[in-house]
Order: structure tokens, then C-alpha cells, then sequence
């Protein structure tokens, strides 16, 4: 691999014939990334297994349905997304004719994340592709399989000129933040976001930040207790929690309390009915010992605080396997309330009424996603008229990710931007105004030097136009 500076130079010039691809070029691109990322689905399988433990049904639901489900609704669309749009004239332009023409950035970086280490990769790519744009790729080192696989498919597909994987420590990220990208791509923490949009600034860079953060599950009296267990259950335990959308804790109404933890509990033993070390090939491991020991000690922390464990916990240091673990007793001043979990934790607060929990998540940080459980409309308007949040899912959870025809993004502190479908295809452009006048511009009896009468027709133009 040729070094950074000059693959990012030969993007910068690639980038401007790019620039004019045609939609059926653009297309190709993509059915030839498709193809060969589905053609090499056993590589897939086995690099998530031996960096993440994952299943093979959960690697086929997470990561490889969700590159082919971007990657084919791109290719439907892209005519569409690409056309020029005529827009109106007001009256007192008349004489002219606007559009507005989306154009590619130019060069982008995407800086993934490990835990879905390949989607988290493709799926920008896709959108950067989709636009016309190059694009450079900095995997997670904590995921060196899916780093190496990741590698391999785009050596595969593109040259480097338009694409190139760059594998690395923290040094390479940071050589790459220094480069003149037009636009960066970053999965990840809000500590780490923060510093890539300082990056950003230094040359005046778009920035399209996925920042996670604790994203609430209100459980209200008027919900399905049953039907909300097993949804909470499964979103938030699939990847070991290690998911930016995972539900982080739970403000449940103190009505339905009692009720929700024993379906909670009655789903976790039909999930994993021999623990943690038995269910290994069912459940994805911690991604490495550093984020094990910050689990263990968030637990410990959690129940020293008041919380008391009700399920799971159980921890096999040598597999980085952590049973899925339920709290109760938690209070908003428990450490475990503090810091996103990202992490197979799920904390139950007990509350006296929905105002409450509307309350306490105003008084916190914007997060990513917030999940309701009701089968009241005023319930489901009151919490979306009275709350910011990313996006918002009523009696379900995460799934808003799957559709393409939604935004996903947070605000503040969980995000900058948003992407998927479309979304990422505007986030990589450029929404250009082109403008098209003509000789007949009545501006021109307002020359300088102005009078008495210039002023009345520019009173005019101010009170009728």
C-alpha cells in the first residue's frame, strides 16, 4: 500500500472526473461491491466470529443483510437522488429559471467503529459511492479480522485512487484527520466525536457524526408488558448490548413495574437456558478485555450504588463472555445511570408517573434513540411533542435503523448529521443553487445614481413582491 499522502492526493484528482459519473456508473460500482461482498459472505462470518464471537445468525441479520439491504435500495434509487430539481422563481426574479443540482464533496473518510465492525463500514462507503465521491477507510483496530476482510473486498473491487482501506493504531487515524478531507465520517463516542470535529475545523470539513449516548426506554402503565419484555430483551442484549441504538436503561411506571421484570426475567431464561458459557454460540463476546474489566466494574459500581441484580451478571473472563443483567432498585444517582452502558447492563428506574420520566430524560444529554411503551395515542403524542431525541420508536426497538427511507442520526451530544438511504446520499453532497437569468431584468432601470423616483419603485418592490 502506497503511504496516505499519496493515495489522498490521487483521490483528490480522481475525485473531479468522478465528479461527472453518470448514474449507470455509479450503479456498476455498486453491484460490483455487492457481489463481491456476498460472494466472500463465509470471510464475513469468520472474521465477526473471531473478533466478536457473533453467531452466524446475528452476523446474517446485523451485517449482512443490512450492507445488501443499503447497498440494494442505492442502486434503485440513484436516478432518482441525482436529478436536477427545478425549483420556482419568486415574482420579483420572474425572468428567471433555479435549480437546484446535488454535486459529489469530493473526498471522504469514514472512521468505523468495532462493534459492527463491517456494516459500519460498507454502509457509508455505499453512500459516498452512491454521490460520486472517493473515499478512505479506517477501520477499527479492535477488529483486526474484520479490518483485514474489509481490506481485502475493497482491493478487490475499487483502485485505490477512488477507494483504500488504511489499517492502524490511533496514529493512523490521526494522520488521516490531518488531510484536507471535504467531508468525515465518524462512528463512535461523543469524548472521541468531539476531537474529530475539532479536526474537521481546521479544514472547514462536513462532519457526519454516529455518537451513541443512553438511549431511554419509557415503559408506560398502558403498555404490553409481554410484547415490550421480549422486544427490550432482544435489542438490548443482541451484540452483548454493543449496539449505539441498545437500550440503555428503562423508566418504567411503578404500576407495571413488578410485571415487566419477571417477563424480563422469563425471557432471558428462554434466551439463554445455560448461562453465559453454554450460550456462547448464541451470544456475541465483549470486544476485548479493556471493555470486560469497565463492564465488570460498571456492575460492581451498579449494585455498591443500591442496585440489586435479578438476572445474569455472571461474567467467563477467559471467553469475554457477560450474561445479559437485569437491575432493580436503581436510582437516577447510581453510577450506572451516569455514562453510557454499551454493554449487556439493562438498569430498571422505578417511576411514579409518565411526567416523571419525561422529565428526567429532558434533564439529561439528547440521546440517539428513545423507545415508548404504550398502547395510548395521547401517551405516544404527549412524548414526542415533549422530548428531543435522534429518532423515536414506538413499542419497539432499534428498528428504525432498518429502514431506509428514515434519517438515522442523533443531536448534540448522540450526533451531527444523520445518513442511510438518501439521507447519506445529501449528507456527501452538495445541494448546489444554480440560477439561469435573462436580458430582461427590470433591475436594470434601478442603476445607480438613485432618485426620488428609484426608491418608490423599490418601496414597491418591498410591498408587493
Amino acid at each position: 500500500m502506497q503511504p496516505i499522502e499519496t493515495i489522498f492526493k490521487s483521490q483528490q484528482a480522481r475525485s473531479l472526473d468522478l465528479r461527472n459519473s453518470s448514474a449507470k456508473e455509479r450503479i456498476l460500482k455498486l453491484q460490483l461491491l455487492l457481489k463481491n461482498f456476498l460472494e466472500m459472505e463465509d470471510e464475513v462470518l469468520s472474521a465477526l466470529s473471531s473478533d466478536l464471537g457473533k453467531s452466524k445468525t446475528e452476523a446474517l441479520l446485523a451485517e449482512i443483510y443490512g450492507v445488501k439491504s443499503e447497498a440494494k435500495f442505492a442502486i434503485k434509487n440513484i436516478h432518482r437522488w441525482m436529478k436536477t430539481k427545478r425549483v420556482a422563481s419568486p415574482l420579483a426574479i420572474s425572468f428567471s429559471k433555479s435549480w437546484v443540482k446535488p454535486e459529489p464533496k469530493g473526498n471522504i473518510l469514514i472512521i468505523s467503529p468495532w462493534n459492527y465492525p463491517i456494516m459500519l463500514c460498507l454502509n457509508p462507503l455505499i453512500a459516498a459511492i452512491s454521490s460520486g465521491n472517493t473515499a478512505i477507510i479506517k477501520p477499527s483496530e479492535l477488529t483486526p479480522a474484520s479490518g483485514e476482510f474489509m481490506k481485502k473486498l475493497i482491493e478487490k473491487t475499487f483502485s485505490s485512487d477512488e477507494v483504500a482501506v488504511f489499517l492502524g493504531e490511533k496514529d493512523v487515524a490521526e494522520k488521516l484527520l490531518d488531510l484536507p478531507f471535504n467531508h468525515i465520517m465518524f462512528t463512535g463516542s461523543p469524548r472521541v466525536g468531539k476531537l474529530v470535529m475539532k479536526a474537521a475545523s481546521k479544514h472547514l470539513a462536513g462532519v457526519t457524526l454516529e455518537l451513541g449516548g443512553k438511549s431511554p426506554v419509557i415503559v408506560d402503565k398502558g403498555a404490553n408488558i409481554n410484547d415490550a419484555a421480549w422486544k427490550i430483551s432482544f435489542f438490548k442484549f443482541a451484540n452483548a448490548g454493543q449496539t449505539c441504538t441498545a437500550p440503555d436503561y428503562i423508566l418504567c411506571d411503578e404500576v407495571v413495574h413488578n410485571d415487566l421484570v419477571a417477563a424480563l426475567q422469563k425471557n432471558m431464561a428462554q434466551f439463554f437456558p445455560e448461562g453465559v458459557d453454554a450460550a456462547t454460540k448464541d451470544y456475541c463476546s465483549i470486544a476485548n478485555e479493556h471493555h470486560f474489566n469497565r463492564l465488570k466494574g460498571a456492575l460492581e459500581g451498579a449494585v455498591s450504588g443500591g442496585a440489586e441484580i435479578v438476572c445474569g451478571g455472571e461474567t467467563s473472563k477467559s471467553g469475554l463472555y457477560f450474561s445479559p443483567a437485569i437491575l432493580t432498585g436503581v436510582g437516577y444517582n447510581n453510577p450506572i445511570m451516569q455514562e453510557e452502558i454499551f454493554g449487556p447492563i439493562l438498569p430498571i428506574v422505578k417511576v411514579k408517573n409518565l411526567d416523571e420520566s419525561i422529565g428526567y430524560v429532558n434533564s439529561n444529554e439528547k440521546p440517539l434513540a428513545l423507545y415508548l411503551f404504550s398502547n395510548k395515542t395521547s401517551v405516544h403524542k404527549k412524548v414526542l411533542k415533549n422530548t428531543s431525541s435522534g429518532g423515536m420508536v414506538i413499542n419497539d426497538c432499534v428498528l428504525h435503523h432498518m429502514n431506509p427511507n428514515l434519517p438515522f442520526g442523533g443531536i448534540n451530544n448522540s450526533g451531527v448529521g444523520s445518513y442511510h438511504g438518501k439521507f447519506g446520499f445529501d449528507a456527501f453532497s452538495h445541494q448546489k443553487a444554480v440560477l439561469k437569468s435573462s436580458s430582461l431584468s427590470p433591475f436594470k432601470i434601478m442603476l445607480p445614481p438613485y432618485n426620488n423616483t428609484k426608491e418608490t419603485l423599490a418601496n414597491l418592490i418591498k410591498k408587493y413582491f
